[in-house]
């Protein structure tokens, strides 16, 4: 789960870490109160979007009077914001974020992520903030220090000097990045999220540490104790269909492919994705449909599959340990009936019962094509959508 700006910034707040004041708007007049409100030489005008990029695709923006707070406001709030993140179908601004100025001495980046490999947190910062990230660690990776946190230990003292002394930041300010390095680790534990980004965090003039920016994702898996971190979730921000789809107990990411696909486990899923696109076909989702899918589970990931008009084939691959193939083709010859399918059908289903469900497959008449193992499976649906298309 993601949330906006403002949002990451009361969490910095709670947790005090230094930001400039800020107000959030939904509107041209609540805006133009937050910069009378606010009553600051330099206001900062931004859109409040999921994605990153945004002061490059226009939607952060500096004014220096009232006039050009105004003007700002007006193009910004309810544009179509494209950024490299959103795609070019870009999203719609819908809220704003009017900020103090600050004046800005040197820009760093700073963030906390899990390593997965390491088992760990590591925690990343470089004197190449404002920029994007991942340019930075392209093309010049020496830039970007790292420390890496056991979790059931906590960061350390010597861990945060390490990282204040690779920014090269020093006098008063050096004690007080060591502050907000420490503190942003707390924020970063205490609310379970799975990244912690700003970009950038600054030195002002007056040589203290200001976090311009925030960007949190979270770990779903960690929400259930985080009642006022779901209670930030912005429903317009996300997939209609991952929205139903998780309704479902379903996982489901839509992507750019036509090739459908609803497997059982998240491991599955991906070689799925990887052997249609050996096939030479591009999968048009991730779907997995869990451990326990029963005939109804799998009729829903139909539907779902079905509401991307571009989907021309789709996949079933079920290895059955805890599911029943059986089930599951009683819940695809169910859906196909029900659903009057009018795209091209190919199931691959091993283990627990896949004689009986191969059988129930073959008795229902139905134009259903069995696959007798993934890469079967794999070249039989990129052969049909591209027919199909």
């Amino acid at each position: 789960m993601k949330i906006h700006e403002y949002q990451g910034k009361e969490l910095f707040k709670k947790h005090q870490i230094k930001i400039p004041v800020g107000i959030p708007a939904f509107s041209i007049e609540e805006a133009l109160k937050a910069y009378d409100l606010l009553d600051s030489d330099i206001v900062a005008i931004k859109a409040q979007i999921h994605a990153g990029g945004r002061g490059k695709g226009g939607g952060v923006k500096i004014a220096k009077n009232k006039d050009e707070a105004e003007n700002h406001i007006r193009n910004i709030l309810g544009m179509k914001l494209v950024t490299h993140q959103t795609g070019p179908k870009g999203k719609k601004v819908e809220r704003l974020y009017i900020e103090s100025g600050v004046n800005i001495k040197q820009e760093y980046y700073a963030a906390i992520t899990l390593d997965r490999n390491t088992e760990m947190d590591v925690f990343m910062v470089s004197t190449e903030g404002g920029v994007e990230i991942e340019k930075v660690a392209s093309e010049s990776p020496e830039k970007i220090i790292k420390i890496w946190v056991d979790p059931l230990v906590g960061i350390k003292h010597f861990q945060l000097r390490k990282l204040a002394f690779g920014l090269g930041i020093s006098g008063t300010a050096f004690k007080e990045a060591i502050d907000t390095f420490s503190k942003m680790y707390d924020c970063y534990q205490k609310n379970d999220a799975s990244l912690l980004e700003i970009n950038p965090l600054v030195l002002t003039t007056d040589n203290h540490i200001v976090a311009l920016d925030s960007k949190f994702n979270f770990d779903s898996n960690g929400l259930f104790r985080q009642s006022d971190i779901r209670e930030m979730r912005d429903l317009s921000e996300e997939d209609e269909m991952e929205i139903e789809a998780s309704k479902y107990g379903l996982n489901y990411i839509k992507l750019d492919g036509n090739v459908g696909c609803m497997v059982n486990g998240a491991g599955l899923a991906m070689a799925t994705m990887d052997i249609i696109k050996l096939a030479g076909g591009e999968p048009a989702n991730f779907l997995d449909v869990g451990g326990t899918a029963s005939a109804e589970t799998v009729k829903n990931g139909f539907r779902i599959i079905l509401s991307d008009k571009n989907v021309k084939s789709i996949l079933i691959n079920i290895f059955g340990g805890i599911v029943r193939c059986d089930i599951v083709a009683k819940g695809v010859v169910q859906a196909v009936k029900e659903l009057g399918l009018n795209v091209p059908v190919v199931v691959r289903l091993q283990g627990t019962n896949a004689e009986e469900a191969k059988k129930l497959l073959s008795e229902s008449d139905l134009s259903i094509i069995p696959a007798n193992g993934m890469k079967d499976a794999a070249e039989k649906a990129v052969k049909v959508a591209i027919n199909k298309g």
